[in-house]
């Protein structure tokens, strides 16, 4: 089997899984069938399966213990499914997981080197952010981005913003799934989603380093925690 191949293999058997996960085949707690029994349910070799279960288990969603075997450990927003492939989730989580060391830094260097013209810019951005809420009109990912990218330019270091719009694509197609999930919950959760913003507007506009990392690290946790768990 080739290497393509096998891979694409691999993604099925992670979005199955993940899908059997979702439709509560199993639950969280529940022990997840034997690397041999998978590989029969899929027709295809252990190796393969062992390339899914790594996925998921890097992602959280299932954990090994010992003598209890692989066991279901948590269980992705149910909605994910109506926005986004299945099997971009774990390139989703990477990307968050990035963003979180990067923009915590940027947010720092904000908030030491920003000038006043910077902060009118994010609040700007945020502003444009909380009329789309208000409006309850469209998603709102490329004004989220804008946000974002605000800050990285308050950051005064152009590569926090050459960063940034490197992986532009990556970033608005998971802001457009995470805006997504919020639209389907309440008004609460994306006024939540505002306040974080927020959150991080005023510390960098409060010139305190510390807190506009803490943050902006937060928001990106919690964006995160809302996408992979109920």
């Amino acid at each position: 089997m080739n290497e393509r191949k096998a891979s694409g293999l691999a993604d099925r058997i992670y979005s199955d899984i993940l899908n059997s996960i979702l439709e509560g085949e199993f639950k969280e707690g529940d022990r997840l069938l034997t690397e041999h029994a998978l590989a029969e349910r899929f027709a295809t070799s252990r190796p393969t399966v062992r390339e899914a279960l790594a996925r998921l288990r890097a992602d959280g969603i299932i954990v090994t213990r010992r003598g209890s075997g692989t066991i279901v450990g948590r269980r992705p927003d149910q909605d994910v499914r109506r926005f986004a492939p299945l099997e971009t989730l774990s390139d989703i989580r990477r990307c968050y997981e990035f963003r979180m060391v990067t923009e915590a830094g940027a947010a720092e260097l904000a908030a030491a080197k920003a000038e006043e013209e910077d902060v009118r810019a994010i609040q700007d951005a945020w502003d444009r952010l909380e009329r789309v809420v208000e409006a309850q009109q469209g998603i709102g990912a490329q004004d989220d981005f804008a946000f974002h990218l605000a800050v990285a330019r308050a950051s005064r270091n152009q590569f926090f913003v050459s960063m940034l719009s490197s992986i532009e694509e990556q970033i608005v197609f998971s802001m457009n799934l995470s805006r997504n999930l919020s639209r389907v919950k309440t008004l609460d959760r994306q006024r939540l989603v505002q306040r974080e913003h927020l959150d991080v507007l005023k510390a960098i506009e409060a010139k305190d380093v510390a807190r506009a990392g803490q943050t902006m690290r937060l928001h990106l946790e919690n964006a995160l925690e809302r996408m992979f768990g109920d």
